[in-house]
Formats: structure tokens, sequence, C-alpha cells
């Protein structure tokens, strides 16, 4: 009886490896990816496939940067009830959960989408799960910047898997998510600063300070305002895509010159879930755009 009362829990604890909400995120910018691949509709058997294979990919990745993290994240607030902090979860039960997830999207993208978008996910993969959580985060205030490419992969991913390509436009699209990485997470790493000073880890209000973190917020942010523009300016989208840009880019540069000049920890909150909701809406307007091209 107490087995079948604690299994949901100890599922949740698995579920919870995989960083569900960050993982949805990835996932929403490859369909978006996977639409602007083609004129018309794709095939919603390879759109589904895809999800799931990246899905699962995405999650065998964020539970392995748990892993490896365990020890810091029991450290910080924020990240102390994992169970793989606390060690309710074991590493050899974390390294199982993490093949199998990880082997299954690697065979669902390889036989029902295609070989290409299997190894770009497997690639970006090891780029966040090795390459930035094992070698870069700890080393360097400029974690975010140099590992960001993984994290801005999924665009490309979904491309790859209904064009079997991946040209210039969905490098854009990769740009895009590259250059907003920064603003977003320092924003997270300006009020949780407490947290990661216990961590240990260089992260960049740690090293630099406030203010010149805050700068920095907003001078990725004028880069990222500018980068949002190339879409319309290669023909890859219209003026609803432009003006959508726009508008969430006043929003944004707006929270960042605030955060520059006015600093506070409710202010840094409400601009690092702004810059979630700000990168839905970019890539809805142009999945609407992609469609109802004016």
């Amino acid at each position: 009886m107490n087995t079948m009362i604690d299994q949901p829990s100890r599922l949740s604890q698995y579920l919870a490896l995989t960083k569900p909400r960050v993982t949805q995120l990835a996932v929403f910018c490859a369909v978006i990816g996977m639409f602007l691949a083609t004129p018309d509709m794709p095939d919603w058997h390879i759109v589904l496939a895809a999800s799931i294979g990246i899905w699962l990919l995405a999650g065998a990745a964020f539970a392995v940067n748990c892993l490896m993290e365990r020890e810091i994240d029991a450290l910080m607030a924020r990240t102390a009830r994992r169970a793989s902090a606390q060690g309710e979860i074991s590493v050899k039960q974390i390294c199982v959960f993490s093949a199998i997830i990880g082997g299954a999207g690697m065979l669902v993208l390889y036989f029902l989408v295609n070989p290409l978008t299997m190894w770009l996910t497997l690639v970006t993969f090891i780029g966040y799960a090795v390459i930035y959580t094992v070698l870069l985060k700890p080393a360097t205030p400029q974690n975010i910047v140099i590992g960001g490419l993984s994290g801005a992969m999924p665009p490309a991913l979904g491309w790859a898997a209904i064009a079997n390509d991946v040209p210039m436009q969905a490098w854009l699209l990769v740009l895009i998510i590259f250059v907003w990485t920064p603003p977003h997470f320092w924003a997270l790493a300006l009020y949780r600063r407490d947290d990661y000073a216990k961590s240990g880890l260089p992260m960049l209000p740690i090293t630099h300070g406030m203010k010149f973190t805050g700068l920095h917020i907003w001078l990725y942010t004028i880069a990222l305002v500018a980068t949002t523009t190339l879409p319309f300016a290669v023909r890859m989208s219209g003026l609803i895509y432009l003006v959508s840009a726009m508008l969430l880019g006043a929003i944004f540069l707006y929270y960042a010159w605030q955060i520059h000049r006015n600093y506070s920890d409710k202010l840094a909150r409400k601009t690092f879930t702004f810059s979630i909701i700000y990168l839905s809406l970019l890539f809805a307007a142009l999945l609407v755009d992609h469609y109802f091209k004016y």
C-alpha cells in the first residue's frame, strides 16, 4: 500500500529531473522551426515524432545536468529540494534514467524523423550536458554566453526534422535565442545571487558585481532587439512579425534599462518572467506571420 502511495511521488521526482518547463519551451521553439521549414503544413506524424524525440533527449540532458550539479544544487535554495540534490535518487538511477530516455529519443529521431535531426540533437545534448555543465559553467562568468549555443538549437532541430536541412533561416532563429539567453539568465542570477555565491559558481553578478551585470543585460537586450529584425530584413517574415518584435522588444528594453538604472530584486524577477513570455510570443508571431504574411 505504501509503495502505491509513494509511486506518484517518485515519478514526479524523475520528471522534475528533466526540467519540464525549460523542456517545454525548447520543444515549443523546435515546433515553430518545423512549421517555418515548409510553406505548407508539415507532416503531423513527423511533428509528433520529432517533438517526442527532442523532448526525450532534452530531458536526458537536463537529468545529466542535475546529476553533475547535485552537490551545488544542495547549496542553493532554488534547487535544494531536487531529488538528485537530496540523494533520494541515486547516481546510478539517474544514469539509467537518462540513458533510457536519451536512447529512446535517439531511436525515435533516427527511425521516425531523419538521421540529421538525431545527430544534431545528440550534439546539442553533449554541448549542454558535458561542454556547458562540466567544462564551462564552473570555469568562466561568461559560461552562459559561450554555452548558450546548445540551448539555442531547438529551432534548427525542428527545421531539420521537416526539411532534412538547416538553412540560413534556421540559424537566424538559433541566433535570436543565443542572444536572448544572457539577459534572460542574468536576470535570474541577479536576484539569486546569494544562492550562486554559496554554490561557488563564477556567475557574473558574483565575479563582476551587480552594476556590471545590469549594464550587460541592457547591452545584450539592445543586441537582441537588433537581432530580431533580421528575419524581416532577409524577407523570411513580414510586417506582422516585425511589429510584434518591435513591441515586445520595447517592453524588454524598458525592463533591461530599469535593471541597469534602478535595480531591485522584484524588478529582476519580473524581467526574468517576462523574458520567457517574450521568447514565446516572439516565436508565436513568427508562426502567425508565416501563414498570414502581409
